[in-house]
């Protein structure tokens, strides 16, 4: 059996994301500075393998897996958020680190590398959508309100790799811990021990899923603070009693898959096997045959037999990867309309090209640095993850 890739249908809203310009509500929306290639340019290829091959052993490019392939071709490593912030880490000879990814997985590289490497984002506005949800504001006065109930020695601060560096220090500061997708499990046992409550930073699917359905919790164990509402929205019985105060936040990619798309698409491919990222809300992981990291979702699918079918629900560029690399495999996007990350594809060929190109002039541009406070802070929730059994 052979598959091709069906691509599916474009919305006004999923093409109007794929542009260039400037994002205000981004994480760190910017313009990119700077004159760009012509996205048309026939030479942007040749351009940014002359480029890196210029540079040598002094840049390194890492790639999401969620970045277009036009991206992904250049970069020496590919993988998740913090797998990349850990190769950074490892090639202490580098003197550029080229992140084609968003700002918050540039900040954690920063955070992770040396003094002396530069941590580059080909464009400032890739930001992230789930980071923009807990600004370290609102997250402080939601601690202070549990300040005021007197909780704050029960709490242990939890928050997903998905979240700003000032976030993450602030999680440092208050004894808690980073987690992945991977181990998000093994971080909230660890902070279970420490304490009776934990306060789940930005991702509430993520949050809800592992503490319902990896450690037996229910539902009930869990409230929502929504930092838009007066007091989170919560009472101060509803804090006093929840073991899981998790934060209004989730991945806008991932938050659009619905329980009819997977009822729909089991409908369409008798036999098929749904598997999907647990940022997916709690309904549609419950319906899912399998629920796992892009790691394991790239696994899974490797491992998968021929002639199998898969619909999955993560960002299209890996999904579209996989079915290509697998074409005796039908797999097949989740939802039957686009959903790019929009921010992750900010960075595409002309914006890699020009970083590039400007490191060969001498010019270093788009430096992510973290001030040495929020670093230090930083470090350690994510050397605390790093000690998790």
């Amino acid at each position: 059996m052979t598959s091709t890739w069906t691509e599916p249908s474009n919305t006004a809203t999923a093409l109007l994301l794929l542009g260039r310009g400037s994002d205000p509500a981004s994480e760190r929306g910017v313009d990119c500075p700077g004159d760009l290639p012509a996205p048309s340019d026939p030479d942007l290829v040749a351009r940014a393998t002359a480029a890196k091959a210029a540079l040598g052993d002094r840049v390194f490019v890492l790639g999401h897996h969620y970045q277009r392939d036009e991206v992904i071709q250049f970069a020496d490593v590919t993988g998740d958020s913090f797998k990349l912030a850990q190769q950074a880490a490892a090639r202490p000879d580098a003197e550029f680190i080229v992140f084609c990814g968003v700002h918050f997985m540039a900040e954690s590289a920063d955070i992770l590398t040396g003094k002396d490497q530069q941590v580059i984002l080909p464009d400032l506005a890739a930001g992230c959508s789930m980071a923009d949800m807990a600004v370290l504001g609102q997250v402080e006065a939601a601690w202070e309100r549990f300040e005021d109930l007197g909780i704050t020695g029960e709490i242990v601060p939890v928050t997903y790799m998905n979240s700003s560096a000032d976030i993450k220090g602030f999680v440092g500061r208050n004894k808690g811990v980073v987690c992945t997708s991977s181990n998000a499990q093994r971080a909230l046992t660890w902070s279970f021990e420490q304490g009776s409550k934990v306060f789940f930073l930005p991702d509430q699917h993520l949050g809800r899923n592992t503490a319902v359905l990896e450690m037996g919790f229910d539902l009930d164990d869990c409230v929502l603070y929504d930092p838009h509402k007066p007091g989170g929205g919560l009472t101060d019985d509803q804090l006093r009693n929840a073991r899981m105060i998790l934060w209004r936040g989730h991945c806008s990619v991932h938050g659009r898959f619905t329980l009819d798309s997977v009822r729909e698409v089991r409908e369409r491919v008798p036999g098929v096997n749904v598997l999907v990222h647990p940022e997916c809300r709690h309904e549609v992981v419950r319906a899912a045959d399998q629920v796992g990291s892009t790691e394991y979702i790239i696994k899974a699918l490797d491992a998968a037999p021929a002639g199998s079918a898969w619909a999955v629900g993560t960002e299209l560029n890996l999904v579209r990867r996989l079915a290509l690399a697998h074409p005796d495999k039908q797999i097949m996007f989740l939802d039957r309309t686009v959903c790019y990350c929009s921010t992750m594809n900010r960075i595409d060929l002309p914006h890699l090209v020009w970083a590039l190109e400007e490191l060969v002039a001498g010019r270093v541009p788009n430096v992510i640095t973290v001030d040495e406070d929020t670093a230090a802070n930083a470090r350690v929730a994510l050397d605390q993850m790093l000690a998790l059994p």
